[in-house]
């Protein structure tokens, strides 16, 4: 028995969140946004970091995730029991009345995370990703991008 989710979410966005998550806590080590909102017209994430991205580190996030949407990668899910990953997870962002089966959502092997929500089915159906703004204060960087679906599967 899964959770129920509560959202219809924007299939391409939220996968987009998925990549630039997994490129954030890979190439920052400031693991995955701690808060978001994720839209069809314009989402945004926020990230605890130390000090704030450069416009060089925000252009080359831009492009990472945009070669993993170029990439193709397939999404597919994973089930298993809380306490079987619990050392790859952080299992204390989940809700306290959480099933005991979870499901992980994979971007092909490129990231791998624990969610509910609704997704694409390879990452070139999402669009071009464009980091649209960012600014960072007291600790937290916000990265707010927008897609442009009008490229998806070419």
């Amino acid at each position: 028995m899964l959770n129920e989710h509560n959202k219809e979410e924007h299939r391409p966005s939220h996968t987009a969140e998925h990549i630039l998550n997994g490129t954030v806590a890979r190439l920052y080590g400031c693991g995955r946004a701690f808060q978001g909102h994720v839209e069809r017209k314009k989402s945004k994430l926020d990230y605890r970091m130390d000090v704030p991205l450069t416009e060089a580190q925000i252009r080359e996030l831009e492009e990472r995730v945009n070669q993993v949407i170029k990439d193709d990668l397939p999404i597919w899910m994973e089930y298993a029991k809380k306490e079987e990953v619990a050392e790859r997870f952080d299992l204390d962002r989940l809700p306290d009345d959480v099933a005991e089966t979870v499901r992980i959502v994979h971007v092909g092997d490129y990231d791998e995370c624990l969610c509910i929500g609704q997704h694409v089915e390879h990452t070139s159906q999402i669009g071009i990703f464009r980091i649209s703004s960012y600014r960072w204060q007291e600790g937290v960087q916000r990265i707010v991008f927008r897609l442009d679906d009008s490229e998806a599967g070419k």
